[in-house]
């Protein structure tokens, strides 16, 4: 016989089920999203008959943009691991798509800045983040308030990670 006591345990597991089935859920949706995006990039330079770069230096180059910063500042804004950045600006240097320049104030900092071929791909994902924008809803079905509320659940579980990992949670 199931008591009240009992119904409120195997509810309480129930329930413990069902979140980690959607936190892991989530986390699976996070890297096949990620993965799809660098596909979606790369498929827009084969598009346009560009296959020197690939879509993560695209990417880089287009967070770049039109700012002049410090490989640094880009992973502290969250964009990219380390070793990626160095190893990505470091061919973007060779190929062409970046300027590098010893900081006046500190030599040791070296700053960046997209030469005009760096600025073609920005204006590549440009192109091509419009073209989204433009069908999202029409053919997505995805409307701005969908989009806002993704981006405040995206925004706490980010949050909650950065807890983890500052407060050793």
């Amino acid at each position: 016989m199931i008591n009240a006591e009992n119904k409120q345990e195997l509810q309480l597991a129930e329930d413990d089920e069902t979140l980690k089935s959607e936190y892991m859920s989530s986390l699976r949706m996070i890297e096949r999203l990620h993965r799809l995006l660098l596909d979606v990039v790369k498929d827009e330079f084969e598009r346009h008959g560009c296959s020197e770069v690939n879509s993560i230096q695209a990417l880089l180059l287009y967070n770049i943009g039109e700012s002049e910063l410090s490989a640094g500042e880009l992973r502290s804004r969250g964009y990219y691991l380390g070793s990626n950045v160095s190893y990505n600006l470091k061919k973007l240097v060779e190929m062409g798509y970046i300027n590098q320049e010893r900081s006046d104030t500190d030599r040791r900092s070296v700053r960046i800045r997209l030469t005009e071929k760096g600025q073609e791909v920005c204006d590549i994902i440009n192109g091509l983040y419009g073209r989204q924008l433009d069908a999202l809803e029409k053919v997505g079905g995805i409307s701005e308030g969908d989009l806002s509320g993704v981006n405040k659940s995206l925004l706490q579980l980010e949050r909650y990670w950065t807890d983890q990992i500052r407060f050793r949670l």
